[in-house]
């Protein structure tokens, strides 16, 4: 039984996910382990990003694991990938079309990025279009989880600052209108190479 639960309610492919075995996750792929089971706890793409391997959430996206899938504890894949700091993943997340601005208790992924204080998750969001003024349930933006003076705080406060340019609101824009599976949508644009590259962030 590919799929069996344990005690805890998770599958085998959660387990496989959790530990970032690969091989093992393309066998129960292989032998049709849901990637989107009907769990009252994490899935295995929330495992996959908290343990931090990027390549097995890369496979997990290819066999349609639910991107917008949420834990009542983790929230989102985004949110879990962000609180445990797992820069990698959340590039392929949002790479995939995830909800930059999706939220767990009004929080979003950006406040999570904040708690953390890691710059290159803040960054990254913010070029995603992660809305650096949302508020969560105690009213609190993503600055307001920051130390002043904080590479983290410095770094909002210029977000707040200065918004984004012209041609990067349009990225967004696109990227958010072509949805999940956007970057191999962008790739098949009848456009220059350089917008192709550019669309696709890298």
């Amino acid at each position: 039984k590919v799929d069996a639960r344990n005690i805890d309610g998770s599958t085998p492919l959660c387990d496989a996910c959790a530990a970032g075995n690969i091989e093992c996750v393309k066998l129960l792929l292989a032998h049709g382990a849901k990637a989107n089971p009907p769990l009252f706890t994490a899935t295995p793409l929330h495992e996959a990003c908290m343990s931090g391997n990027s390549e097995c959430v890369r496979i997990l996206i290819e066999v349609g694991a639910n991107l917008e899938a949420h834990d009542c504890h983790f929230g989102t894949p985004l949110h879990a990938a962000c609180s445990s700091e797992r820069v990698d993943c959340v590039k392929v997340l949002l790479n995939a079309g995830a909800k930059v601005n999706a939220t767990k208790l009004h929080e979003t992924a950006l406040h999570h990025a904040a708690r953390v204080k890691n710059v290159d998750m803040i960054d990254l969001l913010v070029e995603f279009g992660g809305n650096v003024y949302a508020r969560d349930n105690r009213g609190k933006k993503p600055s307001d989880y920051t130390r002043p003076g904080a590479p983290a705080a410095e770094c909002l406060d210029y977000y707040e600052r200065m918004p984004l340019s012209l041609v990067q609101l349009c990225r967004v824009s696109l990227r958010k209108e072509l949805g999940q599976g956007g970057l191999q949508k962008v790739a098949e644009l009848n456009i220059p190479q350089r917008l192709i590259n550019y669309l696709s962030y890298q």
